[in-house]
């Protein structure tokens, strides 16, 4: 694997953006790509690497935005007739007619999720050890900690620029108030500025409709206070603080499922009839947003995986539109 690849990777992961390492894991002659080549692509579709080329590529990247979308690696085996299909592996068609087959494993690699804390309380010194056990980096707004709460960081100031940094990344961010009566209005209004995925306050109802009633008071639109979940949690009849801690993780973990799951039908590259072209030369499926080459035939446009495809339309139109109409192509 080139080591230029490998920081890249680690630069994103340590930006928090997400993006997918694809490595070809077998090959058939005559394909380009070998045997633990490797690629980088980001969730803006750019590619960094070698797969194999104009043949591979337009597949890889598509399967890479899924992969980002749903979370999930896949194993893809990319040959000229698309059949490749095995259990476990997605069989596509080469974009070139070069006779070898290429099968790639992609892993999506997605931001750490972030829980962030506000308040001196046995509730958030739960959710701090909860939190880490489930591999989520914890932050701590709190300035009378002394650090035993087991968080990754301890923010004494709720306007440390590393607070506010958090903005950045705020699908992945997940927020609990729990100061239990020790500025609660400000830990809120502090959180709501960064429009976490996730925000929760550990209060009774009665408690949180004065806080409510402050909030509008001071300004904050009431449609932001609607998202606020409270009581905060699954109602599992959680009493103890490591209870509750529990039933708000368990939230978490079911509005991320959710999500993910929502992401994954929304995608526009999840569906081959949204948003996408048959490259009417070699049958490939492209994504007309990103389409480098395109052509116009009797006012109708045409799009391309690559500029050798273009050409050939360009020399033979009708040819290839013959070939292309439904149960012409095998």
């Amino acid at each position: 694997m080139r080591a230029e690849l490998l920081q890249l990777a680690a630069d994103l992961a340590r930006r928090g953006e997400p993006f997918v390492v694809a490595v070809v894991v077998r090959r058939e002659s005559y394909s380009s790509a070998h045997q633990g080549d490797m690629a980088v692509i980001t969730s803006d579709g750019s590619y960094h690497g070698w797969l194999g080329g104009n043949c591979t590529r337009p597949a890889v990247r598509r399967e890479a935005q899924r992969a980002l979308a749903d979370g999930q690696p896949r194993l893809v085996s990319i040959s000229p007739d698309g059949s490749g299909a095995r259990p476990g592996v997605t069989a596509l068609p080469m974009a070139c007619q070069s006779g070898g087959s290429v099968d790639i494993y992609l892993e999506p690699v997605l931001p750490v999720p972030r829980l962030l804390l506000f308040g001196p309380s046995p509730v958030a010194s739960a959710l701090a050890r909860l939190g880490k056990a489930m591999g989520y980096l914890v932050d701590l707004a709190d300035p009378t900690s002394d650090g035993r709460e087991g968080a990754d960081r301890v923010l004494p100031d709720p306007k440390a620029p590393e607070l506010k940094a958090l903005a950045s990344a705020s699908e992945h961010l997940f927020a609990v108030v729990a100061t239990m009566g020790e500025s609660d209005e400000d830990a809120i209004a502090c959180a709501l500025t960064l429009g976490p995925a996730y925000l929760a306050v550990v209060a009774s109802r009665k408690r949180f409709a004065q806080i409510r009633e402050t909030l509008v008071g001071r300004g904050i639109a009431a449609a932001a206070l609607d998202r606020v979940r409270n009581p905060a949690g699954l109602d599992i009849g959680a009493r103890l603080p490591e209870e509750v801690a529990l039933s708000i993780m368990a939230e978490i973990v079911k509005l991320r499922r959710q999500r993910a799951a929502e992401l994954a039908r929304e995608s526009v590259l999840t569906s081959p009839e949204i948003g996408e072209a048959r490259d009417p030369v070699c049958g490939m499926a492209v994504a007309v947003a990103t389409a480098r080459h395109r052509a116009e035939h009797e006012g109708q446009p045409y799009y391309f995986c690559n500029a050798r495809c273009r050409e050939k339309f360009l020399a033979a139109p009708d040819r290839y539109l013959a070939l292309s109409a439904p149960g012409e192509r095998g």
